[in-house]
C-alpha cells in the first residue's frame, strides 16, 4: 500500500501561503536547497495538487525558465505522474496528469491501496486539511522559512481535533531553511 507523504513550506508562523495567496517568499535558492530539491524530485511517486497548487505549478515547470533554472526538477515535475483535484477544471492539459473531479478523501484512500507508488501532494492546503482529517496523511515533509507572514492561510483550517505526530528527523539549509519530518503517531 502506497504511503501519502504531505511536502509544503511554511512561514515561522505556520502559513502555507500568505493573506494574498503569495507563496513567492517560500523560494530562497542557493546550491545547497538547490541539490536537495533535485535529489527530492528524483524521489519518484505521484504527485497530488488542488486546482490552485496545479494552476501555479503549470504555469512554471514546463517552461523554459524551469528547464534553465533547475533542469533535474523541472525533468521530474514534467515526467512524473500527476493528479488535480477540481470540480471547475474542464481539462487537464500538464503532461501525465488526471483530473480527478471526485471527492478527494475518497479517491486518495482508493489509490492508496491500489497503487505501488507513494503519493506525494503539494501545497494544496485545503486538500491537505481535509486527508489530515481523514487520517491519510502518512508523514508530513515541512519546510519552515525564516519569515513571518503575520496572517496566511494555514493548511490545516478546518482540523478540530489534536492529531500528534512524531518527528523522524531534521536538516538545516544555509539559506535558513528547516525541513522537518514527520510521522502519525
Amino acid at each position: 500500500m502506497a504511503k501519502l507523504i504531505v511536502f509544503n513550506q511554511v512561514s515561522m508562523d505556520g502559513y502555507f501561503t500568505d493573506a494574498h495567496n503569495d507563496m513567492s517568499w517560500a523560494h530562497k535558492s542557493d546550491p545547497e536547497w538547490d541539490a536537495f530539491t533535485a535529489e527530492n524530485a528524483k524521489g519518484g511517486g505521484v504527485l497530488l495538487f488542488g486546482r490552485v497548487t496545479y494552476e501555479m505549478m503549470l504555469s512554471f515547470w514546463p517552461t523554459p525558465t524551469a528547464r534553465q533554472l533547475a533542469p533535474v526538477v523541472a525533468d521530474a515535475m514534467n515526467k512524473l505522474p500527476k493528479i488535480v483535484f477540481s470540480r471547475s477544471l474542464k481539462e487537464a492539459t500538464w503532461s501525465n496528469t488526471t483530473l480527478v473531479k471526485e471527492d478527494p478523501v475518497d479517491a486518495v484512500r482508493a489509490m492508496k491501496k491500489r497503487s505501488e507508488r507513494n503519493l506525494v501532494l503539494m501545497g494544496s492546503g485545503s486538500i491537505v486539511s481535509q486527508l489530515a482529517r481523514a487520517d491519510l496523511i502518512d508523514e508530513y515533509e515541512i519546510v519552515v522559512n525564516p519569515v513571518i507572514l503575520g496572517s496566511g492561510r494555514t493548511m490545516f483550517e478546518g482540523v478540530d481535533r489534536r492529531m500528534p505526530l512524531k518527528l523522524t528527523g531534521i536538516r538545516r539549509f544555509t539559506n535558513g531553511n528547516v525541513v522537518l519530518w514527520y510521522v502519525r503517531e
